[in-house]
């Protein structure tokens, strides 16, 4: 499974690495994600969602049917 946020789309960032004589290597940072699982109460099921910390305050706000709504909207099977 990639490294991929279901609900942000976010993904890992690319860039270099600079050490103390300025040498470039490449390297990556990856988003914080989380693996939850929440409780669908119109469905009577547990989900488990791949999120970054951000999204999980989203789903805090917005609650877990309306994310799940708009994650089926885009066509991701949930």
């Amino acid at each position: 499974m990639s490294r991929r946020c279901q609900v942000t789309g976010a993904k890992p960032s690319f860039g270099n690495a600079v050490s103390h004589s300025h040498r470039r290597t490449r390297r990556r940072w990856n988003p914080n994600l989380q693996s939850h699982r929440f409780w669908l109460a119109s469905e009577r099921r547990w989900v488990r969602l791949t999120l970054t910390a951000r999204a999980l305050k989203t789903v805090d706000r917005d609650g877990i049917e309306k994310v799940v709504a708009d994650l089926r909207a885009r066509g991701v099977s949930v």
